[in-house]
């Protein structure tokens, strides 16, 4: 089974090279940029653009997502149908993560100094929004009809405009430490932070395989994004949950154990912890003042660890990305049964997705 992810990655990894290349290309820069030339373009400008977003995902990345929208393209008989689509998903959500580390003032992303800390803010912010619309380009060589193109575009252009709202939900939260959203409007934050780009996949997945085969009438394609959409949010959801823990114990890969307090973040535990007792709030925005003035290393990080640990609101969050997770596999086995044409991926979407909590 590893061979075959590994097969399905390396594939992926491809298209995210030919669209974004260590070196452009002419007939790159025309496909891009429409009718400019070089003699158009000051020589290493177009590097200048590419080279900090080629930079991030040079470091690494699950590529979960897109791997997601391949299996299910592949288990509904659309066979590779949705390769060319993989930049509407990975592009964006490395833009996005450029963006967070500029607004969270971040200094370190998958092991490495964050891009506006390595190639300047202003550069950080024009590469990061370039690969927002940069996917805009394979859309329109994806060979499709207009009608679906149009279709995956507006699809793409909604989920977009929903992960800045729930960006704008995280930046408002953050920003003061008095304001305590609910257990659902968290939620519904990661909904639309992280959430959004894993349904994004999922809906892209369906939308790709229905270019190649024709669903039953009693299971119409808009039902069929709906269900998988709806699964892959929640699987999302339970990701951003799971990787909000691993900031508070384990620390995540490539970043700081703690760096969520230092930022302010209102995650789950720190939602549930105050939700136990109100009266904890003064402690917690003294923890938060103190990280965000002196990082990580200050004694009130562990402090506030400690406290959220000795309490189990750790172990109820982690607790509820596993059921959220839970929840998407049940769905994945059950919405997709009818209609499966490719066995191999379907078991590799169902074992992809478990393996994600």
């Amino acid at each position: 089974m590893q061979a075959a992810y590994i097969q399905r990655l390396q594939k992926i990894e491809a298209v995210l090279e030919a669209w974004l290349p260590t070196e452009p290309s002419q007939e790159w820069i025309k496909n891009v940029f429409g009718t400019l030339t070089e003699k158009d373009i000051p020589a290493g400008l177009v590097q200048s653009l590419t080279r900090p977003g080629k930079d991030l995902l040079e470091r690494g990345g699950k590529r979960w997502r897109p791997l997601l929208m391949t299996l299910i393209c592949e288990s509904l008989g659309g066979k590779e149908e949705a390769l060319p689509l993989v930049p509407l998903v990975e592009f964006p959500h490395n833009g996005s993560l450029i963006h967070d580390d500029i607004e969270d003032n971040s200094d370190e992303r998958r092991g490495k100094p964050a891009i506006h800390i390595l190639y300047g803010l202003d550069t950080g912010v024009n590469s990061g929004s370039f690969l927002y619309f940069l996917p805009l380009a394979c859309l329109a060589a994806w060979e499709a009809p207009d009608s679906r193109k149009l279709q995956v575009m507006q699809c793409w252009a909604e989920h977009l405009r929903r992960i800045h709202l729930g960006q704008a939900m995280d930046i408002y939260w953050h920003r003061d430490f008095s304001s305590l959203p609910s257990e659902a409007l968290y939620e519904q934050m990661c909904r639309l932070k992280t959430g959004v780009l894993a349904r994004l996949a999922a809906e892209l997945g369906v939308y790709a395989a229905a270019n190649r085969v024709t669903f039953p009438p009693e299971q119409s394609e808009h039902a069929l994004r709906t269900a998988f959409g709806e699964a892959a949010e929640s699987l999302g959801v339970g990701f951003q949950i799971l990787d909000d823990v691993k900031n508070l114990t384990t620390g995540n890969p490539g970043k700081k154990r703690g760096d969520d307090i230092v930022e302010g973040k209102k995650s789950l535990p720190i939602i549930l912890y105050l939700q136990e007792d109100p009266r904890r709030i003064e402690f917690v925005k003294r923890c938060f003042s103190a990280a965000r003035a002196g990082g990580t290393a200050v004694p009130e990080v562990e402090e506030l660890i400690g406290e959220l640990d000795a309490t189990g609101v750790i172990e109820r969050a982690r607790k509820r990305g596993y059921q959220l997770i839970h929840n998407a596999i049940e769905t994945y086995k059950k919405e997709q049964s009818p209609l499966i044409q490719d066995e191999e991926a379907h078991h590799l979407l169902i074992e992809m997705v478990s393996l994600l909590g």
